[in-house]
């Protein structure tokens, strides 16, 4: 495993994790208030779009960061933040993997397909699913986005906290 540089995260990872955040404040955000504030605008391919390439990213970031060590938290950090810290990150790497998925295949649903036209250059295959894992998944959707923007928050706030309250480099290790 490479060491990160300096107590930062690299170059790569930094990017990763920005590119990442707006797609999915992006998709949070339309898949979250499209009945209300996005009514009349058929915002959906692009949300699916967007999805699946969050989950290409994904699974690259996922690649890099097995390869590559994160920097370690500050040495003052109680044994609770580091554990809830390890969660949430692990949390993150499940929800921007299964959420894309299940989108995928309640899209897939053999009773109403709905192919995904990624950005208007191929369309994704239909996936071989039944009505039932569909719908399953089609309910697991709109909780994984829940739990998503709730840990969001809860990432920010982190964030926050450590640069404005306990005043460490936590923050800065992520900024480019």
């Amino acid at each position: 495993m490479a060491v990160a540089f300096r107590g930062r995260y690299d170059r790569v990872a930094i990017i990763f994790h920005w590119v990442i955040a707006a797609l999915v404040l992006v998709n949070l955000a339309i898949g979250l208030f499209h009945q209300s504030l996005f009514d009349g605008m058929s915002l959906m391919p692009f949300h699916k779009s967007n999805g699946i390439l969050i989950l290409g990213l994904s699974i690259a970031r996922l690649g890099w960061r097995l390869s590559h060590r994160p920097p370690s938290l500050p040495a003052g950090s109680p044994r609770w933040e580091r554990a809830l810290a390890r969660s949430v990150h692990w949390l993150f790497y499940a929800l921007l993997i299964l959420l894309p998925l299940s989108g995928w295949i309640f899209s897939s649903n053999p009773a109403r397909p709905r192919p995904i036209d990624w950005f208007g250059l191929f369309e994704l295959p239909v996936l071989p699913v039944g009505e039932a894992l569909a719908g399953a998944a089609h309910g697991g959707h709109e909780l994984m986005g829940l739990a998503m923007a709730g840990l969001v928050a809860l990432h920010v706030a982190a964030a926050l906290r450590h640069h404005f309250v306990v005043r460490d480099r936590t923050l800065a290790r992520m900024l480019p």
